[in-house]
């Protein structure tokens, strides 16, 4: 196939329109492209007439949706015999919102085999771009898409010209049919209880929208929220998606270090925080803590306060309660405005290998389609949807919220931690509320097993538990058939934040896209069973961040594309059993998983380098038996320094006071040196079986390397 740009749509359509048609589009005219081998993905207008449109002729030279630069390119040629008789060819539906068919011969060549690949026919790419075409589709569009798909390495273009708003398509298409629904069902940690429904959210989400334009904050304009799981926070991000503004949910248990860098690499213009927060029955003091970030920080007009434990706080100019802020706002300038599908919706921070986290921008479109594919195909099952994880992780936004409230659904929410006042408390929120589909991280799974819960009371109504942020062991897996009984669906998903939350499920639905992966060589060539490799995506995938801010000004990210524009790296290592199925064995960066949040091992290394009894250091990943995974620390001391747990309970505490807690390396091997015999990745996997079930320990570099002779794979 000739190396030649693909064809717009404008372009295409100009060049076919003096060409008869056999099938013809009452609304549109000529259709768009023709062929068996291209096919091009425009929304119909009209839902009241959707009719196929269709060429006979030869397809052109590159298609649109599926360039040469692919791997998955189709080499054949319009000469081939094949595409001059249609008599041997089947007619694939058209997906709802197209305006072409298509036809697949059943002579069609594959992809041949070669770097990253695995063979793929067209039929197959066909019905992956159709199920996408029938989610968003489902979706309220103020303007519909002209493309579902253009290529545009690495990110590429999804829904090309359409415009839609989030606010809208969560909350007020909903009213009609089911306004007086529960859409939060929020539980705070005392026992205090709310139930908003999508009515009430909606009256709210509009007055916050209408209070955010008064002071100032317009499309493009960013908004910080320094909030725990309370109905504010939901309301904050409806509304800055209403007007336009771009979010981001700052961690509440961030250092005051590490708040003051976070809030001044976003640059918010606005900043939500509440006066305390309930965590394992004590109070927090957040807004003392944004207070001395923003010391340091310049740029934040407004911090608007939610009354939540009514501790008493200083007050600043600028500080605005929230309340108070709702009561004077004018709903009549609470409209919502019609963003582009790519407009930055919400911003992630993301642990990165090199120093300090960057921001990982999600657009609008892209987030909402994944975050309701993931809930009506993997995560949902029925009307009540519990999403048991940190706010401020990605995940629980999307799949906790943006994912339920697109479906229609009600969302529980609870505010502190699940062992406060007593370890029931999980067991009795799924009961009180008629929860019937959950979504936690193995780590929470791993705490109520170590609480001894086999008694879990009347937990009836659920109906589907997946996990996701870590490994769902076999042991854990069994404890939780033991506990909740087969009628639970048990599912263990995997995601990025990059790809915009879950990609995919050990029970996947049919009707979930498949973005197909693979496990690779350092080639690019599919590994055999039993062999470890690279994690990849075969695939594009809408859910992909739209831009990378890092505080150095690179991009940490283009480690997915560098070897292949086309195909998505990672980063993770995994290996395919000899069943099938896929075990993940770590990461190739210095970015692990810890309870759902991502920690920079190259942050902990260097804070306890920096430590003056420390010569040097290495930080890795190994496993707890209680909570899963958690961070580790290899250290070389000084002569004057003695290995004592005064010492080391220092090093710990260093990590924690600048990184957080989960950052706190929770084993600790003192060793005589550490070389560079073994690379950077073999050595990390063998600090962290050695260090497994051991709170700190003694050793020297041999050990080291006798352990990474044994690894799996070695």
């Amino acid at each position: 196939m000739p190396e030649t740009a693909a064809p717009t749509a404008t372009a295409t359509a100009s060049r076919m329109r003096s060409r008869p048609r056999p099938v013809g589009c009452s609304q549109h005219g000529p259709p768009t492209m023709s062929g068996s081998c291209a096919f091009l993905l425009t929304p119909c207008r009209s839902r009241a007439t959707r009719l196929s449109c269709a060429w006979s002729g030869r397809r052109p030279p590159t298609s649109p949706l599926r360039p040469t630069s692919w791997p998955w390119s189709c080499p054949v040629q319009p000469s081939q015999p094949w595409l001059r008789s249609r008599r041997q060819c089947r007619r694939v539906p058209r997906p709802r919102g197209w305006t072409s068919s298509r036809t697949i011969c059943p002579e069609r060549p594959t992809r041949p085999e070669g770097r990253w690949g695995m063979a793929e026919t067209d039929q197959d790419l066909a019905a992956y771009f159709a199920s996408w075409s029938e989610i968003a589709g489902s979706l309220t569009w103020d303007t519909p898409w002209k493309e579902l798909f253009r290529e545009q390495p690495p990110l590429h273009d999804w829904f090309v010209d359409g415009r839609l708003n989030l606010s809208v398509n969560c909350i007020d298409r909903h009213l009609p049919t089911h306004g007086d629904r529960a859409a939060i069902l929020w539980e705070g940690e005392p026992g205090d209880r709310r139930v908003l429904t999508y009515r009430e959210l909606q009256m709210q989400v509009v007055r916050l929208a209408a209070a955010l334009r008064s002071l100032g904050v317009g499309q493009g304009d960013r908004v910080a929220l320094h909030l725990g799981w309370l109905p504010e926070a939901v309301v904050a991000m409806m509304a800055c998606a209403r007007i336009g503004a771009e979010y981001t949910v700052i961690p509440v248990a961030l250092p005051t270090e590490a708040l003051t860098a976070r809030v001044g690499d976003f640059r918010p213009k606005v900043l939500f925080t509440q006066d305390g927060g309930w965590r394992h029955g004590a109070i927090l003091p957040l807004k003392s803590r944004i207070d001395e970030a923003l010391e340091a920080s310049s740029g934040v007009l407004h911090t608007i306060v939610v009354r939540r434990t009514g501790v008493q706080v200083d007050w600043y100019e600028g500080d605005r309660w929230y309340d108070d802020l709702l009561t004077a706002a004018d709903p009549r300038d609470g409209e919502p405005v019609a963003v582009p599908a790519s407009h930055p919706l919400a911003c992630a921070h993301l642990a990165n290998r090199r120093g300090r986290p960057v921001a990982i921008r999600l657009g609008t479109a892209n987030l909402a389609v994944v975050a309701l594919a993931n809930h009506l195909h993997v995560l949902g099952d029925g009307d009540v949807f519990w999403g048991a994880a940190d706010i401020s992780w990605l995940g629980a936004q999307a799949h906790g919220v943006v994912g339920p409230l697109l479906g229609g659904a009600s969302t529980v929410m609870y505010e502190g931690t699940l062992d406060i006042p007593a370890p029931a408390r999980t067991w009795q929120i799924i009961e009180r509320y008629g929860v019937t589909a959950m979504l936690t991280s193995p780590s929470i799974v791993r705490a109520l097993r170590g609480w001894s819960l086999t008694e879990t009371g009347k937990t009836g109504s659920l109906r589907r538990l997946t996990t996701i942020g870590d490994r769902l062991d076999a042991d854990l897996r069994a404890w939780l058939r033991d506990v909740l009984g087969d009628d639970v669906r048990l599912s263990d998903a995997w995601g990025q934040l990059e790809l915009g939350g879950i990609v995919a499920a050990d029970e996947p639905s049919p009707r979930m896209p498949d973005p197909k992966f693979s496990i690779v060589d350092e080639q690019g060539v599919e590994v055999p069973n039993g062999s470890s490799g690279e994690w990849v995506m075969l695939r594009p995938w809408p859910g992909l961040l739209r831009a990378v801010e890092a505080p150095d000004g690179t991009n940490p990210t283009s480690y997915h594309w560098e070897r292949n524009p086309a195909v998505y790296a990672t980063g993770d290592v995994a290996r395919r059993t000899e069943a099938g199925g896929v075990e993940f064995l770590g990461r190739l960066d210095e970015v692990i998983s810890v309870s759902g949040q991502l920690v920079s091992l190259n942050e902990v290394r260097d804070v306890l380098r920096d430590q003056p009894f420390v010569t040097e250091a290495e930080a890795f990943e190994t496993l707890d038996v209680r909570v899963g995974r958690v961070v580790g620390a290899a250290v070389v001391l000084a002569e004057e320094a003695a290995p004592t747990e005064a010492t080391l309970r220092d090093l710990q505490d260093a990590a924690r006071e600048l990184l957080g807690g989960l950052s706190r390396p929770q084993r600790l091997l003192v060793l005589d040196r550490i070389g560079t015999d073994i690379d950077s990745v073999t050595r990390r996997r063998a600090l962290g079986v050695l260090a497994h079930g051991h709170d700190h320990r003694i050793l020297t570099w041999e050990q080291v390397v006798d352990a990474a002779r044994s690894l799996p794979g070695a």
